[in-house]
């Protein structure tokens, strides 16, 4: 944008030699300058409000879908851990069954080394209530040899793990159940803030849109007033010089930045709620690249992001790719340090096309951190723009 009231290396143009221009003419074009100037300022301060507050949508937005995400992360975490507890509880159970077919075994050696004849130890043995009883009556008896007495200890020790199986298998479906409600409920609320959003967020960006043109135009007019020649050229010749000056990922070693463009939003505290990522503005179609190889966990509809990219590296990270307008890879993919996985685009909750990039740690939706530090490792630079 231009910058108000300030001359861009031009004045009006000057009257030719040896013709005065009509006092009220300077004066008429003096106050036509004055107030497209005021103009600007105005729609500009407009076009800032209206940018900060589709940011802050976004934003809360995206933590809405990240609540909901992180819920979903836990939920299959606790699914997979009722899944393990119950496997265990199948081994213990097959356990104590097979210990008590040999309890049965030595009370039917008992029984054949009496000669068939039923004394009073055997009968004892025989007239137990089970396996347990059978043992601890045979241990009492001195039935049982040393090698048969510790059957009594393992069989008992079968049976406390049988016992502790069973309480982790209650415990981990009581946690899954608690973790399936949840996710549930973060989902529902996801749901609910981005329908409640959309209606608003599609206004405004209509309203921006509008306040855009009329800036643009506003801008070109004070560039004819004052005289420069071409003026719709000049004006796009500004924007190209503001947006090269703007901040930009660059790389830089040979790393592979996960995509080209102006960076609008960092990592941190924002309006109250949490930016897990750093969002980098840029053309629908732009390449989104993976910065280092790895293995693609999950590509395609992602609440919040419209469509995700989530790749998981050698060092145990992950690094999102949210609001993608397309994506070329699939789960279980391997990809490399440079490889095209997705393009940019304006899905979900978004202000404009722009790339959400996010590392986490210890997997996904363990541990979200900022992704400057890893960026830097991979030798890729966000130019000074976010720390």
């Amino acid at each position: 944008m231009l910058a108000a009231g300030v001359a861009l290396g031009v004045v009006l143009t000057a009257p030719a030699p040896g013709l005065a221009a009509p006092e009220d003419d300077v004066a008429a074009a003096e106050a036509a300058e004055r107030d497209l100037v005021a103009e600007v300022d105005r729609i500009e301060a407009e076009v800032t409000a209206a940018e900060e507050q589709l940011q802050r949508m976004t934003v809360e937005a995206e933590a809405a879908a990240d609540a909901a995400l992180v819920a979903q992360a836990e939920l299959a975490a606790a699914q997979e851990a009722a899944t393990l507890a119950a496997e265990e509880l199948q081994a213990a159970r097959d356990a104590v069954a097979a210990a008590e077919d040999e309890v049965v075994e030595l009370g039917r050696e008992a029984y054949m080394g009496s000669g068939g004849e039923l004394g009073g130890d055997v009968t004892v043995l025989l007239d137990s209530e089970g396996p347990r009883e059978v043992l601890e009556r045979a241990a009492t008896l001195d039935l049982l040899g040393v090698q048969r007495a510790q059957t009594l200890q393992e069989f008992e020790l079968l049976e406390a793990q049988e016992e502790e199986a069973d309480a982790a298998a209650r415990a981990a479906v009581a946690e899954r159940d608690a973790a399936a409600h949840v996710a549930a409920e973060a989902q529902a609320a996801a749901d609910a803030r981005l329908a409640e959003a959309q209606g608003d967020f599609d206004a405004l960006s209509a309203e921006k849109a509008a306040l855009d043109e009329r800036l643009r135009a506003a801008e070109v007019e004070l560039l004819r007033l004052r005289g420069v020649a071409e003026a719709e050229a000049a004006w796009e010749a500004q924007q190209q010089a503001e947006q090269a000056a703007a901040i930009t990922v660059q790389s830089s070693g040979g790393g592979v930045a996960p995509t080209t463009g102006r960076v609008t939003s960092c990592y941190g505290a924002r309006w109250g709620t949490m930016h897990y990522g750093v969002d980098i503005a840029a053309p629908i179609g732009t390449p989104v690249l993976a910065p280092a190889g790895g293995v693609v966990l999950q590509a395609g509809p992602a609440s919040g992001f419209g469509q995700a990219v989530y790749v998981q590296h050698d060092d145990g990270r992950v690094t999102v790719y949210g609001h993608v307008n397309q994506f070329f890879v699939s789960a279980g993919q391997v990809v490399s340090a440079g490889q095209r996985i997705a393009e940019v685009g304006n899905k979900g909750q978004s202000t404009g096309p722009h790339l959400h990039f996010e590392v986490h740690e210890g997997g996904l939706y363990a541990s979200r951190v900022s992704p400057i530090p890893w960026l830097s490792r991979q030798g890729v630079s966000l130019g000074g723009g976010c720390t």
